[in-house]
């Protein structure tokens, strides 16, 4: 049952039967800040007065009055300027608790009516080094919202944008060549402005072993591209084993260089832009805090203003090339051409002012029917026991991903990594990410799952091995003590919740919920301590204990759920 769902059915035919249909998508049934106000509680007559010109508070003492009468709803009260607030029966308490025994088709019940094709970039890492930290981030966060926007039941695509067009690429590529030389047996310094990690050692080994001597007879203009080319496929090599201890793999790694055809597949789309009068040859107005010597030009520029920019885009440089915002035009085309209904981009925090030009662009392309949605990764600072990390002697000058999650683990860095709304910094401690307390999320979250795993084990010694078999059958209707309620409320909740975090792009609210989950199922766990009555093992009731059972299991069931979107483990012990 989506107890969430059914409510709001049940209101909105209320509603209805007054003659009010102006506003009713804007619904909601949602938990009450205080729990003391009930269980649930709707906005219903909030936001239906106005246009029907009602008193609110009046409409909903009508709603609250009318719902007294539903299986669902044991109680109703009105708060304030006409909030209705709902406690709900038994009855609706039991059948939750008995739809999320079956995880996987409790969770299903969060599919939209419209499902798209979804394209989600994310790490898209310059190739020119191993990943970072702060790539982790982003790589985490983009893999759990590709799977969680799967679960709401959108055609979902995992993609990476190699940039391999750059000048950075070329920077790689003469970096590799002095390890090239290194290899062969020269006394070599790496210069300012050359990558100076000890990651290039063995692209330079490669080298002289392919080729010998024979790339120190060359001209740059002959050997440069062949060692770029070697350079970058080491790296992207390299990168997808990054990727593979945080267990992400993507559908389809897209070159920049692709780009770059024959045909011109940028200057098409720009003419594209052209052809919609998008584009014309202006004057930008002098940017906030521009050089003295800054001199006004005519340029090529994208009407980006037309679509909500704050200023319109130049799409060339002062030499005729394309500009980076060009190019990315043209891969965002080729993504809407591909037939993708929504794009997903997980940026770094350097990339704010990319997001209104991008979306314009992307809003340009589509004739506003493709949305873009930019999801801002702030940074992430390492501590150990609140002090700050050294940077990593192989990277040259940062930590990499390999090495934080080989001395955490890859769950410690998936949830932490999630533990937090991507647009706000992250300060991850490798002390409190390992240490086994209510302190550290993800270590409390899975204990959670353990202690489910161990209540049907002790129930099988006190019982016997069929305790806690065929449980969806169990009459859970008595289980109404209010630590058991707030469970299965909780329950409720994660059908919604999951299509939230999908719809707008917030897969961290899928980590919070896990945690308010398993701190109601630790709270009920030690108020048996205390009293042997509301164990979740009752030796004195095979019944009781069954009943209790079944919330334990739908806990579990939707546990494993969650952990499994955002790709963390659910173990039966904690060690």
């Amino acid at each position: 049952m989506h107890l969430l769902e059914e409510l709001k059915a049940r209101v909105i035919a209320i509603v209805e039967a007054e003659g009010l249909r102006d506003g009713l998508e804007r619904i909601a049934i949602e938990t009450p800040r205080d729990p003391a106000h009930g269980d649930l509680s709707t906005n219903a007559a909030m936001v239906l007065a106005k246009a029907a010109k009602r008193n609110p508070r009046q409409l909903g003492e009508l709603i609250a009055e009318k719902l007294k009468a539903d299986p669902l709803v044991a109680e109703t009260s009105v708060a304030g300027p006409g909030f209705v607030n709902l406690r709900v029966s038994d009855q609706a308490a039991a059948a939750v608790i008995h739809s999320a025994l079956d995880g996987p088709r409790f969770t299903a019940l969060a599919a939209t009516p419209a499902p798209q094709r979804v394209n989600v970039e994310y790490v898209s890492a310059n190739p020119t080094g191993p990943l970072h930290v702060g790539h982790a981030r982003g790589a985490v966060v983009g893999d759990a919202l590709a799977a969680i926007l799967a679960l709401r039941g959108h055609e979902v695509t995992r993609e990476y944008y190699i940039n391999d067009a750059g000048a950075q690429v070329d920077v790689l590529a003469r970096s590799a060549y002095l390890r090239y030389r290194e290899a062969l047996g020269e006394t070599v310094e790496i210069p300012a402005g050359l990558y100076p990690g000890d990651y290039l050692v063995p692209v330079g080994e490669a080298l002289a072993a392919a080729h010998g001597t024979a790339l120190m007879d060359k001209d740059e203009a002959e050997w440069l591209p062949i060692v770029r080319d070697a350079a970058i496929a080491a790296m992207m090599d390299a990168v997808r084993g990054d990727l593979d201890v945080l267990n992400i793999k993507h559908d389809v790694f897209f070159s920049e260089r692709s780009l770059q055809t024959p045909d011109d597949i940028v200057a098409a789309t720009v003419g594209r832009l052209e052809r919609d009068g998008l584009i014309y040859e202006g004057v930008l107005p002098r940017p906030k805090g521009a050089a003295e010597d800054w001199e006004d030009r005519e340029q090529t520029l994208f009407r980006s203003t037309r679509y909500g920019d704050d200023v319109d885009r130049a799409l060339k440089k002062s030499d005729g090339s394309y500009t980076y915002f060009a190019s990315d035009i043209a891969y965002h085309a080729n993504k809407i051409d591909r037939g993708f209904d929504r794009l997903v981009d997980v940026l770094g925090a350097d990339h704010g002012g990319y997001v209104r030009r991008m979306t314009a662009a992307v809003a340009a392309l589509s004739h506003e029917k493709v949305t873009l949605d930019c999801l801002l990764c702030q940074l992430v600072k390492l501590y150990r026991g609140g002090e700050p990390v050294k940077m990593s002697k192989r990277s040259g000058d940062f930590v990499t991903l390999r090495d934080v999650v080989e001395e955490v683990g890859t769950d410690a860095v998936r949830f932490m990594m999630l533990y937090r709304k991507s647009d706000a910094p992250l300060d991850f401690d490798f002390v409190k990410v390992t240490e086994q307390s209510r302190d550290n999320p993800v270590f409390y979250v899975q204990y959670a799952h353990a202690r489910c795993a161990s209540a049907k084990r002790q129930a099988r010694e006190a019982f016997d091995e069929s305790v806690d078999q065929d449980l969806a059958s169990v009459d859970v209707s008595g289980l109404n003590d209010s630590g058991e309620r707030a469970i299965a409320i909780l329950l409720a909740q994660w059908p919604q919740l999951l299509a939230t975090a999908a719809d707008a792009a917030e897969p961290h609210r899928v980590a919070f919920y896990l945690n308010d989950l398993a701190s109601a199922l630790h709270a009920q766990w030690n108020r048996g301590k205390d009293s042997p009555t509301l164990r979740f093992v009752n030796t004195e009731s095979r019944d009781l204990t069954r009943a209790r059972l079944a919330l334990v299991e739908a806990v579990r069931s939707v546990i494993v759920e969650g952990l499994s979107a955002l790709g963390v483990s659910a173990p039966d012990e904690m060690r």
